[in-house]
This record gives C-alpha cells, structure tokens and sequence, in this order.
C-alpha cells in the first residue's frame, strides 16, 4: 500500500521573487511533487532553466518558501479519496512552522504528484479517484486549474488526459505555458498549451500527446503503477519520463513542438540501480536523480534509495534514505538564497527533508 503521505513524483515551475517549494503527496496512497518557484537566480555551469522575464502575478494565498501538499488518500487512509491542498510555511533554516488549507477539491478525489505552479499565479493538480480505496474502483479524474487563493477555475476532463500522475512545466515564455503530464491508466505522456487572454484569465489551446507505449497496470498495493514523475530541461527541450513500470528512464526530445514519439530514447535502464522509479528532478549540475519507490524490482540490500545519474545515463551515485524500502517518492532541486536545495519525502516515516549545499 502507498504508505500515509506516500510521495510521487516531482516538476519545476516559477514565480516571482524568491525561491518557493512546492510538495504534493498523501496519507497513505499518495504522490508527492515539488515545484520550484525562482525568478532571479545566478548562471550556472550546467543551468536547468533560462532566466525569466519579469511578469505580474495576481495576490496570492501562497507566498515565497511555502510548501504545497496535496492528498492522495483521506484522513481515513483509503487512497484515491483525498480532497485537500494543505500549505506549509517554511523558516529560513528552513524548520516546520505551521500549516493550514490551501484547497479543497469537493467532489474531485484522489489528488496526485501531477502538481505544480506557474509564474502567472495558477496552480495544476491532477486526480485519479477511487470509490472505495482500492485499485478496482480506479479511474481517470481531471486536472484542475485552480487561482493563487485556491479556487478551481477550470477543469480538464479526462479523456483525452487518462489519469494525470506526474507533472512538469515549460514556462519560458510570459505569455505561452506548456504543461506536460504523465498519464498512469493510459501510458501516455500529453502536452498542453495554455495562453492568458486577460489579467487573471489563463485558457487552454490544445492538448497534444507526445509520448505513448509506457507499461502501465493498477495494482493492489499501489493502485496504479506505469509513467510517473517528469522533468524538464528547458535548455535542452527534453523531456524526462519516470517509467516506474518500465523500470526506466525515457528522453522526449524537442517536447514544446514534437508530436507522438511513443515512449522516447531510454536514457537510464540500470536494474541494479533503478528499483520503480517515481519521483524524477534535474539537479543544479544538470544531472537527473530519482526517487526509487521499490515498487518494481526491490531489493532489500538497497532499500529506498536516492539516485543520481547523467542525462546521457552515466551513474554518479545513490544515497538510501530510510532503512526500509518503499520510502522515497517526491523530490526536486533548487536554488534557494545562494544555495542549492534538494528536497524530498519519506514515505516511511511522514517526513520531509531538505538538503541545502552552499555555493
């Protein structure tokens, strides 16, 4: 069973000001994602974005540092069931100071890691409910768009998304955003491509699938297992696919303008290392590292492990954050008053961690 605030995967977005972390995950069954709000950063080696232009974002309920939390499971711990964004504001060490309701999402169960934010104030989250807590009520939920005070402002039905899972954006221009999501009960991957017509307004142009052919199936335990987190790199116009079913890593090339490429070129397909890869992020380095779920080929000796690898699928290394398996899901890395920033979740024990390493 996807634990208590089980983690999902993880995608990168921006907003004004200084750096802001956003985590998606949930009691039991759950996903976690990370965005990462930066607009003025410095250059890097190996950058993973471009830097933003200046744009206006509406007043907002979140502000700089918080921490998003979206639940997968309710307070009864039946997963596909939960309704609520939770926020966690953060101290600069960074420490826990308190948390309170960003959103409830009402009829709409079973939030997942397909979370992120764009510089224009809006928040995405996907859905993939259940009736009863189990993987044979599972079916497909929408996306939500929902305003910076956490009001749903549109609805994406599925189809043609078919269970949005994991989320991550391009945002490189003020007024054309590009939303990639990994759809868990179809194997697929779409792009959708939003502009904002008015102050405040954001509207969809399309929706476009980009990848296809993952593994997918719902289980008993985790309720649904196929294409997970996303990551992608603006500088290179890649997109990166957590296949936790494949048991790989996939690249989507060209992915603001491609169409179909079914599932990409496998960048990473070490079975000793990858063990269910959920949660997915490019590091300030520009190396990729995910979070192994150990939901496909386990292996006690390596139990919820960190890892971290090039993009053309040389292995660095991997670090075990719980003793048990099945404890790492959501992770990502930023930038954060002159520092780099690794945050992830354990499933195991309900917590969160961030890792900062000075310049």
């Amino acid at each position: 069973m996807r634990s208590a605030s089980r983690l999902c995967s993880v995608s990168y977005a921006h907003s004004v000001g200084r750096v802001a972390i956003l985590i998606s995950t949930a009691p039991s069954a759950s996903s976690l994602d990370i965005c990462v709000l930066d607009r003025s950063r410095k250059r890097r080696s190996k950058p993973l974005r471009r830097g933003l232009r200046a744009f206006r974002v509406p007043a907002r309920k979140t502000s700089p540092g918080d921490i998003l939390v979206s639940n997968f499971n309710n307070s009864g711990n039946l997963q596909g069931m939960g309704t609520s964004i939770v926020r966690v504001q953060l101290s600069p060490q960074p420490m826990f100071q308190q948390t309170s309701t960003f959103a409830t999402t009402g009829k709409v169960t079973g939030l997942t890691a397909a979370l992120g934010v764009i510089k224009q104030g809006f928040v995405f989250v996907g859905s993939v409910p259940t009736t009863d807590g189990t993987s044979a009520t599972v079916s497909a939920g929408p996306l939500l768009v929902l305003d910076s005070s956490g009001d749903v402002v549109d609805t994406i039905m599925s189809p043609p998304l078919n269970g949005p899972w994991g989320l991550a954006v391009n945002s490189r221009q003020a007024n054309h955003v590009q939303i990639f999501v990994s759809n868990v009960l179809g194997g697929t991957v779409s792009r959708l491509d939003f502009s904002f017509p008015s102050a405040g307004a954001i509207r969809l142009d399309g929706i476009t699938q980009i990848g296809s052919r993952y593994s997918h199936r719902t289980d008993p335990a985790a309720i649904v297992i196929g294409p997970a987190g996303l990551a992608y790199d603006q500088d290179s116009d890649t997109l990166f696919v957590a296949g936790e079913a494949d048991n790989k890593i996939f690249a989507i090339a060209k992915a603001s303008t491609t169409t179909d490429q079914g599932t990409g070129k496998i960048v990473f397909a070490d079975t000793s290392h990858l063990h269910g890869p959920m949660g997915l992020t490019l590091a300030p380095n520009g190396n990729l590292v995910v979070a192994n779920n150990d939901s496909i080929n386990s292996d006690p000796n390596q139990p919820s492990e960190l890892l971290e690898f090039t993009t053309l699928g040389g292995f660095v290394r991997q670090f075990s954050i719980d003793p048990n398996i099945d404890g790492p899901f959501g992770i990502a890395a930023a930038e954060f008053n002159q520092a780099n920033d690794l945050t992830f979740l354990n499933d195991n024990n309900n917590t969160m961690s961030v890792w900062r390493f000075a310049e």
